[in-house]
């Protein structure tokens, strides 16, 4: 039987490549500063705005804008006229139910 494998490859500024690093630096400054931080965060960009989603618990609380705008001006976007959301809160420490 014929196999075939695919790979997904995308260059640098890329909105798949620019939302991982977004969510990596996110994680790298909750480590930083507590590094029993939990997170979970996903981001998605599309034309004019940038929305991080998801779950952190950590002792230190994240400048999420600050964050965006540093990663979108190191890879050479400009971060003025772009439309952020945060939408995050703890995860939750009991399971539903319970």
């Amino acid at each position: 039987m014929k196999r075939f494998y695919t790979a997904e490859s995308v260059t640098e500024g890329h909105p798949d490549k620019l939302c991982d690093l977004i969510a990596d630096s996110i994680l790298d400054a909750c480590l930083k500063e507590d590094e029993n931080s939990r997170v979970a965060c996903e981001v998605l960009a599309t034309k004019g705005k940038i929305i991080v989603a998801g779950e952190i618990t950590s002792r230190y609380e994240p400048q999420m804008f600050e964050i965006v705008k540093k990663v979108l001006e190191s890879a050479g976007y400009e971060a003025e006229g772009i439309h952020m959301d945060a939408l995050i809160h703890k995860q939750s420490t009991t399971l539903p139910g319970r």
